[in-house]
Formats: structure tokens, C-alpha cells, sequence
């Protein structure tokens, strides 16, 4: 058994603990602006479609997944491909424990050792929480698209941040 709190790379089983965190927010929130939650078989299909090429981090706790960190190709052109796109979910139980900021640091670490050069953040507006996370990691704001997605019954902006992993070798 992995010991408390450990974070560690994601595998298929772990698509129905994710999904416990992810489902409510699709359903109840425009963090996420998919309408309806993945199944279990979408999801397991996600997980090993991202760890094809990119990293996917849980931070198991001793009751369960804590939390999950992924990064995904930026649009699908070559000329992206030293950019990621980053995501992280944490479990409402384990929220304001430092557990998005591990996975965070940890999934930053893994696109260094890759060699990505930006990762991206994008945001659901509006969104202080996400915001103030991503600024304390050092993302910086980027643009905004404005009323970019309807969803629970109104327009939602979505906001980019920025977070260069390695000095502009141009």
C-alpha cells in the first residue's frame, strides 16, 4: 500500500475515483464546460489516451484519490508541441490542504523534465480560486475569451494564464 498522501502516476482502476471528483463539478458547476460526466469506460479511455504522450498525477490519500493533475496537447498542430495544458481536480473533502498545489508542482516538474516549454492554464470565468492558485504558482494572465460558453443557464468567459518552463531558446 502506497503510503499517506503519495502522489503517483495515474492508472485505468483509478477512473471511478476520479470520476467521484469530477462528475459533480461537470454537473454542478462551469469550472468544467463539459454538460454531462464521462463514464467510467469514457474515462478509463482518457487516462490512456493522455499517459500516451503526457503526464497524469493522482495524490492518493488513506481514504482514496485526493485529487488529480493532467497535462494535454495545446491545439493539435506540431508546431504547439512544446506546450501543455494543464488541469487539476481535487476532492471537495480535501480542498485547502495544499493537495492542488503538490499536484500542481509535481505535474510542472514532469513538463520540465519533458521539455515543455509553456504550460497554459485554462480558466472558467469567473473563477477567484483558480485564478489566485495559478498566480501563486506563477502562471500569469494571458487573454480571455468573453461569453465563450453557455452553461447553466448563462455565458461564461474563459481565461488563459501562462507559465514559461524554460528560458526562450529562439
Amino acid at each position: 500500500m502506497p503510503p499517506r498522501d503519495a502522489i503517483r502516476g495515474v492508472r485505468p482502476e483509478d477512473a471511478e475515483a476520479i470520476l467521484e471528483i469530477y462528475a459533480p463539478i461537470v454537473r454542478d458547476t462551469a469550472i468544467s464546460f463539459e454538460l454531462e460526466p464521462p463514464t467510467i469506460a469514457a474515462m478509463t479511455q482518457r487516462i490512456a489516451t493522455v499517459t500516451q504522450d503526457d503526464p497524469w498525477m493522482v495524490l492518493e490519500s488513506d481514504v482514496g484519490l485526493a485529487g488529480y493533475a493532467y497535462a494535454t496537447t495545446f491545439r493539435g498542430r506540431d508546431a504547439y508541441d512544446p506546450t501543455r495544458e494543464t488541469t487539476v481536480y481535487v476532492h471537495p473533502d480535501h480542498r485547502r490542504r495544499g493537495v492542488g498545489r503538490r499536484l500542481m508542482v509535481a505535474l510542472l516538474d514532469e513538463l520540465r523534465r519533458n521539455g515543455t516549454h509553456l504550460a497554459i492554464g485554462v480558466i472558467a470565468l469567473p473563477n477567484p480560486a483558480s485564478v489566485t492558485f495559478h498566480e501563486s504558482l506563477g502562471f500569469r494572465p494571458a487573454g480571455r475569451l468573453h461569453q465563450v460558453a453557455w452553461k447553466l443557464g448563462r455565458w461564461h468567459d474563459e481565461g488563459f494564464w501562462e507559465l514559461l518552463l524554460e528560458s526562450d531558446s529562439s
